[in-house]
């Protein structure tokens, strides 16, 4: 019997009845030898983590364009954040720890610079969002154009991460709950930090409810969703705490994200990602080498290879290729 066989066996004696299995798993898109060590979910994880795409989520906006102080959230921190969280309550329920690790170090891969503003303006020239961009990442992009061949649970947590999305696993229910949880903590964090907010700003009934620091309330979220899932099939939370989180999610979405004082360079930010794409178009032999295949390839169009490149670049290569092409450079002999 391999560590991996006997590890398969443990989760049969440990895991609730409505955790995901490893040996249960739907398979990859492509067979391959099993890992005599890691079970399938902790091997998906392991290559997420090692693969390009989840380094430069480090230089990707969260909520702030380009912030200069040193504590402010970039889009790897977030994954980080929503990873711990969807870990701390997948061990409370006994769900598969290492499924709701991979999907939650994946959700993002597929997320343009300047965050959202970026994923808008991708979405006005091509039909883009940012977590088919994901899938993409992990099934067509990442080692050349081979992808990472993951299991059909983490892909299919990674596709239906965002609010409208309908995971087919509790995992995968407990990291798109995991991802609100993490952005309201530390955008109002952070947002605090940055003098957009202060702790008094925030309603009084909702601070009632949820606590009155971020802490406070990150602690009474996770606590919540973990006492009204214990021993079911589904994961919920309590109306009162639902409706809550609710109304500080609207909160940041009128004081902050549509906040003039942190998102006013965020035109900036999409007309530059246009132009970008633009330019691609017009000039698709300035992509990278390796998109050479796929700008070959009938069934991919010239657009999704453009946005494959844009979606892939970090906030300053953005910033750089915008300025090699449009920015006049100083004459010298």
């Amino acid at each position: 019997m391999t560590i991996r066989e006997q590890l398969e066996a443990r989760e049969y004696e440990y895991l609730s009845p409505y955790a995901t299995r490893s040996r249960e798993s739907k398979g990859r898109l492509r067979d391959e030898p099993q890992c005599d060590i890691r079970p399938v979910f902790q091997r998906d994880r392991d290559r997420i983590l090692h693969c390009k795409a989840f380094r430069r989520l480090k230089q990707k906006t969260q909520v702030f364009l380009l912030p200069k102080g040193d504590h402010y959230r970039t889009r790897l921190t977030h994954t980080l954040e929503v990873s711990q969280n969807a870990r701390t309550i997948a061990k409370a329920l006994r769900l598969n720890e290492d499924l709701v690790e991979a999907i939650a170090l994946g959700h993002d891969l597929g997320h343009t610079p300047f965050g959202h503003a970026g994923e808008r303006a991708l979405n006005q020239v091509y039909h883009f969002s940012h977590n088919r961009q994901s899938l993409r990442v992990v099934d067509c992009i990442e080692k050349d154009g081979r992808g990472l061949n993951l299991t059909w649970e983490v892909r299919d947590g990674i596709l239906n991460h965002q609010t409208a999305g309908r995971p087919h696993t509790l995992e995968g229910w407990v990291v798109r709950l995991s991802d609100k949880l993490a952005y309201i903590y530390h955008d109002t964090d952070d947002a605090i930090r940055g003098g957009i907010l202060t702790e008094e700003d925030i309603p009084a009934d909702i601070r009632e409810v949820l606590g009155t620091s971020c802490k406070a309330r990150l602690n009474r979220l996770i606590h919540d969703v973990i006492t009204n899932s214990m021993d079911r099939p589904e994961i919920c939370m309590s109306p009162a705490v639902e409706r809550a989180m609710t109304d500080l999610r609207a909160f940041m979405f009128e004081n902050v994200y549509l906040n003039p004082k942190a998102k006013g360079e965020e035109d900036k930010a999409v007309h530059m990602i246009e132009q970008l794409f633009g330019y691609y178009m017009k000039h698709p032999e300035a992509l990278p080498q390796q998109f050479e295949a796929a700008l070959s390839d009938s069934r991919t169009s010239r657009e999704q290879v453009v946005c494959d490149y844009i979606a892939g670049m970090t906030d300053s290569y953005a910033v750089k290729k915008y300025q090699d092409y449009f920015v006049p450079q100083a004459w010298m002999i």
